[in-house]
């Protein structure tokens, strides 16, 4: 509703929900940076979902799959530790996965009660489908960002390391 608005006075966004246009006062709302950040996400998840033709592949799980790749056998609380994710949302995400049947879970030889992650045959064939989306996507992103994505990334790495 409010990806594509134009601002037309202090929080007043100008929206266009699926069915028709509307105006929408945001109040305070519009100089919120964590509102932005989550309507930027919600955008971004949306253009990667439509370009890569994979809706069922949530951001959240591409990013999953990245990191267990680059990772084998990372442990399912360094996943969710790297990845944002608490225990409550990691657990049925590496369920959902392994129910797909994109990842393995096998327990530590060393240690009975952790948990090994790697990708299957079909999880690594997805992902490398899905990389050449995500560079694509990523480039559409570069272009918006242009010269100041060095900045505008740190700036996002430093509210996800000091903002708890």
């Amino acid at each position: 509703m409010h990806n594509k608005g134009k601002t037309s006075g202090p929080g007043v966004r100008t929206a266009k929900p699926a069915a028709a246009s509307a105006t929408v006062d945001l109040g305070d709302l519009d100089s919120y940076i964590g509102f932005h950040l989550r309507v930027a996400q919600e955008a971004s998840f949306r253009a990667f979902a439509r370009a890569s033709g994979q809706h069922g592949v949530k951001p959240g799980r591409f990013t999953a799959l990245m990191v267990i790749a680059g990772n084998p056998g990372i442990s399912q609380a360094a996943l969710g530790q790297t990845i944002a994710r608490d225990k409550s949302s990691i657990t049925p995400l590496i369920q959902d996965l392994q129910r797909l049947g994109l990842i393995e879970r096998h327990n530590a030889a060393d240690d009975r009660r952790r948990v090994e992650l790697t990708l299957t045959a079909a999880g690594e064939q997805l992902l490398e489908r899905l990389r050449r989306f995500a560079g694509e996507h990523d480039a559409k992103l570069d272009a918006i960002v242009g010269a100041r994505k060095g900045e505008f990334l740190d700036l996002l790495r430093k509210i996800a390391n000091e903002i708890d």
